[in-house]
């Protein structure tokens, strides 16, 4: 079948056009570049066995593979001796790239390291790897596909821990087997469509088979499209949620963010209108990546045209968060003694900030009132059975524990859990692809009839279209502005 061809001779290309380009043997240093106890040396490529040789300083030296070796190391030229360490050999496709590698384990001096990358860069036909070389190398001999790659891109800039488990999660292959099984039943519906076109007459094959195709074209149409409606926690979890502290002058948003850093970020006085521009900071909260902003306190009416500036910037800010932290005096609250009032306060005080409601929609709003300090303790029980309020004292730090557990399970609802059984979209690429799939699959189930076939061959072509797109994530078309995008972000040895 003419799309089977396609298919699958398409990667094949990639690896053919790859290989044709990459006959050099690479090295580089894979670990750190900093001083510490062990750093590790990686080679790749044909000539790996004749630099492992020339290093060790023995022409015929035969070492197991996957077996470590403490050995002396050589420099080639002088033959004075580097350094002694370990040795280990990958003989291909055996080996994270596909191709004959080895490590050199060395002590993590940047003296030892300078002398091992000179010895090795004496050896004929090796050169200094690029960065992400040798994991587009494994790529494109077939170890990983492109959503498994950017998943170890993830893994190596991970800095929470629930980062650390979605990336290792894409890494070893989650979403890679997700979008492989929607990818090969697509082009089994293609296949059989296009069997129907060409052979429907001779080989009476019956018209029973379009009414399947059709049902599980709708199967995988709901499937993704379930995957697409995930609130975007994996790209939160990915980028960090950014949080914007929201609220009226000299209710305390520089005192929390100081709290909820545990450092003094934001200038905090008693006078009101302190903070001006957006400050942000990194935070992990709970194992969940958060981007904090201060901001400028808002109100409609004032002449002076730096705080002007400042309430701009803060709408600015506010419109590009993913949770809004809406922070007010408790003392505003008094009076507030249903869910029904509550309701009707926060849209009274958006108004007052001069904060349309629409600039809200599609983020996650959380009221948190400031200075319970200052309430009785009847006011206080009365605030603690409102829903959606968060309540503490920055200056006390009362109810702290509470407030903080609090904002852990919010960020955990926004990011939700790594899971294997349900992977997360973790890029904006793979939206966009997966959205152009199931309109192309729409098309298709829209331009054809299946009691007349009208225009067939044709429909036929927007399948053709939803299995590219899959393809368009996993790599296994030539994309190379994807592909340089992928791999410019990662390290030199890696």
């Amino acid at each position: 079948m003419a799309l089977l061809r396609r298919v699958s001779s398409s990667f094949g290309g990639i690896f053919r056009r790859h290989a044709s380009s990459s006959g050099c043997t690479i090295y580089s240093l894979s670990s750190g570049h900093v001083k510490c106890g062990v750093s590790v040396i990686r080679v790749s490529g044909p000539q790996t066995k004749h630099a492992l040789r020339a290093i060790v300083n023995n022409v015929e030296y035969e070492p197991k593979q996957r077996q470590a070796y403490l050995k002396s190391f050589y420099h080639p030229a002088s033959k004075e001796v580097i350094d002694k360490g370990l040795l280990l050999w990958f003989p291909g496709p055996a080996s994270f790239t596909g191709e004959d590698a080895c490590e050199f384990q060395v002590h993590g001096s940047l003296a030892v390291i300078a002398a091992m990358l000179d010895a090795l860069g004496q050896v004929p036909g090796l050169r200094p790897a690029q960065p992400g070389e040798f994991t587009k190398r494994a790529f494109f001999g077939g170890k990983l596909d492109l959503t498994e790659v950017e998943g170890l891109a993830d893994l190596i800039h991970a800095e929470t821990e629930a980062q650390r488990k979605q990336a290792l999660l894409q890494s070893t292959g989650a979403l890679a087997r997700l979008y492989d099984n929607w990818r090969k039943r697509l082009i089994r519906c293609c296949a059989h469509l296009e069997a129907y076109i060409d052979f429907a007459e001779e080989e009476q094959i019956e018209g029973g088979v379009i009414l399947q195709l059709t049902k599980e074209l709708n199967a995988v149409k709901r499937e993704i499209g379930a995957h697409l409606n995930d609130q975007r926690q994996g790209e939160l979890l990915r980028d960090g949620v950014r949080t914007v502290i929201i609220g009226a002058p000299n209710v305390g948003k520089s005192s929390l963010l100081n709290l909820l850093c545990q450092r003094s970020v934001s200038i905090v006085t008693e006078l009101a209108g302190t903070t001006r521009d957006i400050i942000e900071t990194t935070h992990n909260f709970g194992g969940y990546p958060v981007v904090f902003a201060d901001t400028a306190g808002l109100r409609k009416h004032t002449t002076d045209s730096i705080e002007v500036e400042g309430m701009a910037r803060a709408k600015q800010c506010l419109a590009q968060s993913d949770l809004i932290l809406l922070l007010t005096d408790a003392r505003r609250l008094r009076e507030v003694h249903s869910n029904d009032a509550l309701s009707g306060h926060i849209e009274s005080y958006l108004r007052e900030l001069d904060l349309p409601r629409d600039m809200c929609t599609g983020k996650r709003l959380q009221l948190v009132a400031n200075k319970t300090d200052t309430l009785t303790e009847e006011e206080r029980q009365s605030l603690s059975k409102l829903d959606n309020v968060l309540a503490l004292s920055c200056h006390q730090q009362d109810n702290l524990p509470e407030f903080l557990g609090s904002l852990e399970q919010l960020l955990q609802q926004l990011c939700g859990t790594p899971q294997a059984e349900h992977p997360r979209i973790t890029h904006m690429r793979y939206r966009q692809q997966l959205e152009r799939c199931i309109e192309h699959i729409e098309i298709f189930l829209r331009d054809y009839k299946p009691d007349v076939y009208p225009d067939m061959a044709i429909a036929a072509q927007q399948l053709r279209k939803s299995i590219r797109c899959i393809e368009r994530i996993t790599g296994h078309v030539s994309c190379e502005d994807i592909l340089d995008v992928v791999f410019k972000d990662f390290c030199i040895g890696k």
